[in-house]
């Protein structure tokens, strides 16, 4: 289950119980995060039971909703300005502006640091979790696997997995174009609609190891397939999630795989934020 309709939710009540048994957090201690949103909801949502404060910083380039659904959970959302991204397309430096934000509350209240960007737990999750939910569900058929990355979390736990089960799966990540660094290319347009994924950066959580290509997807693509996947499927996802379906049609029409090909992704978030 994902309550807080986020892929991050699994992740989330995965880094903070390790956390409490590593004793690293205490009962009813605060907690702090710096989010685009997604994470933050899942967060939003552990700490909300388990009983912890959570504050989290956010760039006030993503979307308001996910404020709005946050603080709805209990968790104070500080929004911190945008550095040259515009609304709804956040870049690298607006994500790092909200960093020292967050890191400066660190240091004043003494809040537990997440840190899903640098924390293997955020990757051991979906090692430990994702990739068995898609192994058991498809049966044990999956030809590739397609996902876009913000802190590689999910991509780099589901493909370690996935590989481990059978090596020829095909493990391939999503990029906005222009800014397609795990692909190797100079950053050229750190601006899309893809929130949460795309930073123009390789994650430290990042292996490439398990990667076997990138699919660079433009926003107006990404565009037409929320539009479908609402129209036809009935599901109303945000971008990311689109650009991962779009990714996936793209891998199957590219003749790469054999006909009858299984590839599974991820609808890593819902519209309403």
């Amino acid at each position: 289950m994902n309550p807080g309709a986020s892929i991050k939710c699994r992740s989330s009540l995965y880094m903070i119980t390790k956390a409490l048994e590593s004793g690293a957090l205490k009962p009813g201690e605060p907690v702090l995060e710096i989010t685009s949103g997604n994470q933050g909801c899942g967060l939003a949502v552990v700490c909300a039971v388990l009983g912890h404060p959570l504050t989290v910083t956010m760039s006030a380039g993503n979307s308001v909703q996910r404020a709005i659904h946050m603080e709805a959970l209990g968790a104070r959302c500080v929004r911190v300005p945008q550095v040259d991204g515009t609304y709804g397309k956040v870049t690298l430096a607006d994500v790092t502006a909200a960093e020292e934000k967050g890191l400066q509350l660190v240091e004043e209240t003494g809040a537990y640091y997440v840190n899903q960007f640098n924390n293997d737990m955020n990757s051991r999750a979906h090692y430990e979790t994702t990739g068995p939910e898609i192994w058991r569900q498809t049966g044990q058929r999956v030809d590739a696997f397609v996902a876009a990355v913000g802190t590689a979390g999910t991509f780099a736990g589901t493909s370690r997995y996935l590989k481990e089960k059978d090596p020829s799966i095909v493990c391939v990540v999503v990029e906005p174009e222009g800014s397609e660094a795990i692909k190797g290319c100079e950053v050229t347009k750190p601006m899309h609609l893809m929130q949460g994924s795309g930073y123009g950066c390789v994650p430290n959580l990042f292996n490439y190891e398990h990667l076997d290509d990138t699919i660079s997807v433009s926003d107006e693509e990404v565009l037409e397939y929320k539009r479908l996947i609402g129209e036809k499927e009935g599901l109303f996802v945000g971008y990311t999630s689109a650009a991962n379906v779009l990714a996936a049609a793209k891998l199957l029409k590219a003749g790469k795989l054999k006909e009858d090909a299984w590839v599974v992704t991820v609808l890593c978030d819902t519209g309403l934020k």
